[in-house]
């Protein structure tokens, strides 16, 4: 299984930002020791790449990351994307989280098999977006200008 932080703050070693990784544990590791605050585990996926999916409105914008990392956030230089289609009935899912939430943009991360399942991880509501435009070409600041103008 793996650990993942619940609130993700941004820290400081050795004058370098840092942030709380995602990290690989036993069940035996998970002991009286985590009772002290909360914690998130969560089953390992076998994982072929990641996919970040923004969704802005009803627009949803899907890129596939490839790392070959645990957690593609510790080493930014190892990424390549790759603007993919989600399976229908994945796309219908999305919206129908945002609608039942009243959401208008979420950052939904999934990991995904080498068989092609897709396996949502989470909701990040206030995850990051802008870089995937740069490194895929996807209209997501327009989206979201769009979003912000209240244009369909």
């Amino acid at each position: 299984m793996i650990y993942k932080p619940l609130h993700n703050p941004v820290y400081r070693v050795d004058d370098a930002s840092s942030v709380v990784r995602i990290a690989e544990v036993a069940a035996e590791d998970i002991d009286s020791t985590v009772a002290g605050t909360a914690h998130l585990f969560q089953k390992r996926v076998p994982k072929a790449a990641d996919v970040r999916v923004t969704v802005i409105g009803r627009r949803t914008f899907c890129v596939r990351i490839d790392s070959g990392l645990l957690d593609w956030r510790t080493d930014y230089s190892r990424l390549s994307y790759t603007p993919v289609k989600p399976p229908p009935e994945t796309e219908l899912a999305l919206h129908a989280y945002m609608d039942h939430f009243g959401l208008l943009f979420g950052a939904f991360d999934f990991a995904l098999e080498a068989g092609g399942q897709w396996w949502f991880l989470e909701c990040n509501p206030s995850g990051q977006w802008y870089w995937l435009e740069a490194e895929t070409g996807l209209p997501l600041c327009a989206a979201m200008a769009d979003l912000l103008e209240r244009k369909p």
